[in-house]
């Protein structure tokens, strides 16, 4: 089965022409190696997904006749992916929340008292 049309059956994309997509951008890898959306996957292959800054990593055991229901996408693959990925996931949504809002602007002259204010009862 061609990886495309595996990763579409197994639930990792929406669509067959998204994950055709993500082919052709270098975002699947197999066993190490960037692959075409034609490229063939067979039984025991590992695959690496990078989607939304996350590297999925798993095992192909067996090969779907078509696109299978969510609860039996582990019949046709075996997940690796490391606890880490995720965590890094989290720490980045951390920091977002840090900076402020794009478009928000500059801090007013409101903000600017309120911030002092803030650092001035910090102080005492």
């Amino acid at each position: 089965m061609r990886i495309d049309k595996y990763l579409w059956s197994t639930r990792y994309y929406k669509t067959r022409n998204i994950a055709t997509e993500a082919c052709k951008k270098g975002h699947i890898r197999i066993n190490e190696q960037v692959v075409k959306p034609s490229r063939e996957v067979y039984p025991m292959d590992k695959v690496v997904v990078r989607k939304n800054q996350i590297n999925y990593e798993f095992t192909v055991l067996d090969i779907p006749e078509s696109r299978v229901g969510a609860k039996l996408v582990d019949i046709y693959r075996k997940d690796t992916t490391p606890k880490e990925a995720f965590e890094h996931n989290e720490l980045l949504k951390f920091s977002k929340d840090y900076y402020r809002k794009k478009g928000t602007g500059r801090p007013t002259k409101k903000d600017r008292r309120d911030i002092d204010g803030y650092l001035d009862e910090e102080a005492e």
